[in-house]
């Protein structure tokens, strides 16, 4: 069999990996992913393509591409048509500028993130977690707000938006689930369940 011609680089449960495979699957694009990145370490044939030890990296014959969001970015242009790339520039920059706030919101996010999933509960810094939980509800009311007027971060419909703050949501409902003054964002959290490709990329245990 011939291997799928777009290949993702990275392990399963980054979020910048899932955003990238979830994406891809709801392109219905044929895609391999290969383990790499934390316990699996990095090839040297992966650093001569991404010096950075980070992940994602994507290759699909035509471009090799590191750093999640330009990769999102490429793959709506390249494979998305009109439906995900939007011919409008402002509809297009509204869509993409939650691309460059999901970054700020996964650095709030991730102390809180190290410090319940991938730290031994005694060793856990409690301050670090609740200043970053409290940071993250705030940014999660401006997010929240947004989707009072618009059922999705893209607009209309799902789009690139979505797929950037999409794995960081799973992980904030999972790990706070109690939150109950987001109606908007836990409604639009709803709708992500909805779609297969979401459950079976994104919506996965933590670990």
């Amino acid at each position: 069999m011939t291997e799928p011609f777009f290949r993702i680089w990275g392990r399963p449960d980054s979020h910048n990996v899932k955003k990238v495979v979830w994406f891809a699957a709801e392109l219905g694009l044929a895609f391999t992913r290969i383990d790499m990145g934390g316990s699996f370490g990095f090839s040297e044939e992966y650093l001569a393509q991404n010096p950075n030890r980070l992940i994602p990296t994507i290759a699909d014959g035509k471009l090799t591409l590191w750093e999640s969001n330009s990769i999102v970015r490429y793959m709506a242009a390249e494979y998305g048509g009109p439906r995900w790339y939007l011919a409008d520039p402002i509809d297009r920059a509204l869509a993409e500028r939650w691309m460059d706030w999901q970054t700020g919101y996964g650095a709030a996010q991730k102390d809180m993130y190290l410090g319940l999933v991938r730290t031994p509960e005694e060793a856990r810094d409690t301050a670090a977690i609740a200043a970053s939980k409290a940071t993250c509800e705030r940014l999660l009311a401006v997010l929240d707000a947004q989707l009072a007027t618009t059922p999705w971060l893209s607009g209309h419909q799902i789009g690139v938006g979505d797929i950037a703050m999409g794995p960081f949501i799973h992980s904030w409902f999972t790990l706070a689930p109690e939150t109950a003054d987001l109606p908007h964002v836990h409604a639009w959290y709803q709708r992500l369940l909805e779609r297969p490709a979401y459950r079976e990329h994104v919506a996965l245990p933590l670990s």
